[in-house]
């Protein structure tokens, strides 16, 4: 019997104390991506000054993409299903597309910071806000016409196609995202630090640690799975095969990075922390 025919059972059977404690890791997880990527995004929604930069319009559109992942971890992280082509409790590609547009925003924004602090004036006069929700708006448009085609064909043809453009994909955007990583790390040591000190100097810097280090950690989280796909693309099988998403540890990281981004956007700016702690966390506070 499946579990769609069953109905749906916890990630584990809670028969010891240790598949207890993966249940309500689940859970906590699922809730804390959504707590913190929705305090971000409501601290940025609220901020006029924070929504006039363009690398804020990067943030909300991870957060956002981030909440939705933790909506979608509620049923594949704490529930037994797996969420493959042929499975009967998939998401129909939807789940993974989310976390798919983490990765595409915050490469996204690696090319912006770089473009900003490498050609400033060239950066004002091309990537204006029309241009930068443009960018925004294309990726989201493109990730799901990817999902309305995998849904349409075969799921043999759906899993030849994805399998070569992930593939492919995930060889190139880790080469292109290391090498922004680099050029961003060198470009805030040397090349900010011969600028005269001011305060768009200091915004430069902190835009471009943050970024740098929200990749950083990205990468740490997303590496393992990416080095999985490509190393089972070329034996030609699935490698291993674990019993459901939520006791996936290649496939849990990514979602424990979706709760560092947001801290790390929290940690690494000012205007963020200050907007977060008077306007969403701390009216909440005072009336509790």
């Amino acid at each position: 019997m499946t579990n769609s025919s069953r109905g749906l059972s916890p990630v584990l059977p809670l028969t010891s104390f240790g598949n207890v404690l993966m249940f309500l890791f689940s859970i906590a997880l699922a809730t804390a991506i959504i707590f913190l990527n929705m305090s971000v995004f409501l601290s940025i929604l609220l901020n006029q000054s924070l929504r006039g930069e363009n690398r804020f319009m990067y943030m909300l559109s991870t957060c956002f993409s981030d909440i939705c992942s933790g909506v979608t971890y509620y049923y594949a992280g704490v529930l037994d299903v797996r969420d493959s082509y042929n499975s009967p409790t998939r998401t129909f590609y939807i789940g993974p597309t989310f976390l798919g547009l983490s990765y595409m925003a915050i490469l996204a924004a690696q090319a912006d910071r770089y473009h900003a602090v490498a050609a400033p004036f060239k950066y004002s006069q091309r990537m204006t806000r029309n241009r930068t929700l443009a960018v925004i708006v294309a990726y989201w448009v493109y990730a799901f016409i990817i999902v309305a085609v995998n849904n349409l064909v075969t799921v043999g043809v759906a899993k030849a196609v994805t399998g070569i453009g992930t593939f492919v994909g995930n060889i190139f955007t880790v080469i292109i995202m290391i090498g922004l990583n680099i050029r961003l790390f060198l470009i805030a040591k040397f090349q900010l630090q011969r600028e005269q000190p001011s305060a768009e100097r200091d915004s430069k810097r902190s835009s471009v640690h943050l970024i740098v280090v929200v990749a950083v950690f990205f990468l740490g989280a997303w590496l393992p799975i990416f080095i999985h796909i490509i190393v089972c693309n070329f034996v030609g099988s699935t490698c291993y095969s674990f019993k459901n998403e939520g006791t996936d540890p290649l496939r849990i990281l990514p979602r424990v990075n979706a709760v560092l981004t947001p801290l790390l956007y929290i940690r690494g700016c000012a205007a963020l922390r200050a907007t977060l702690f008077t306007k969403v966390w701390g009216p909440c506070c005072r009336r509790r």
